[in-house]
Parts: C-alpha cells; sequence; structure tokens
C-alpha cells in the first residue's frame, strides 16, 4: 500500500505555528478531512484536516513543535481503491446480483 505524507494547508501570513493538541496518534485510522491536530497562531486556533484517509503510521510532529504551509504532520498509508469499495462481509469479485430461480 502506498503511503502518503499529510501535510499543513497553507495558512496565509502564519509561519512557525506552535502545535497545542495531537489529535491522533500512530495506528489510527483517518477520513479524509478528519483533523490531525491543533495549531495555535496570534490569530486563531485551527485543527488542520487530513488531506486523505488512511492508517496513521507515523506522526512527525509533537506538542511545542512549531509548523509551517507544507511542513509533514503525519505520515498515513492509504487504503487501496477496492479495500473501499468491497462491502463489508462480502467476498471480493462477489457478485451482487442474485442467481436467477431455477426453472
Amino acid at each position: 500500500m502506498a503511503q502518503i505524507e499529510l501535510r499543513v494547508p497553507d495558512l496565509g501570513d502564519d509561519k512557525d505555528v506552535p502545535v497545542i493538541e495531537l489529535l491522533v496518534q500512530p495506528g489510527d485510522v483517518v477520513k479524509k478531512d478528519q483533523g490531525l491536530v491543533t495549531l495555535e497562531s496570534d490569530k486563531a486556533t485551527m485543527e488542520v484536516p487530513a488531506s486523505a484517509a488512511g492508517k496513521i503510521v507515523a506522526l512527525k510532529v509533537k506538542v511545542g513543535d512549531t509548523v509551517s504551509a507544507g511542513d509533514v504532520i503525519a505520515i498515513a498509508e492509504a487504503a487501496a481503491a477496492a479495500d473501499a469499495t468491497t462491502p463489508v462481509g462480502a467476498p471480493s469479485g462477489a457478485n451482487p446480483l442474485p442467481s436467477p430461480p431455477p426453472s
């Protein structure tokens, strides 16, 4: 499975913004747009959302670190596309249509 770098989005003019809270830990499975960390600038407190869904394999920041736009927050292992489309409990390649009744 592919690994994805989850990065800090554009923060406008803010640079070196402190990380005040970690919202995920290695091993957590996150959805796209789920909060990863909370940052606190002079103007606002904001959550950094995940740019993709996956399983967190490593955090690259800790509370007290400072980050800027483009910095890597975490490494995630992307879920395979097939895993995302197979219904829970259905074997992969299962026929979604019922078999016709015997004649």
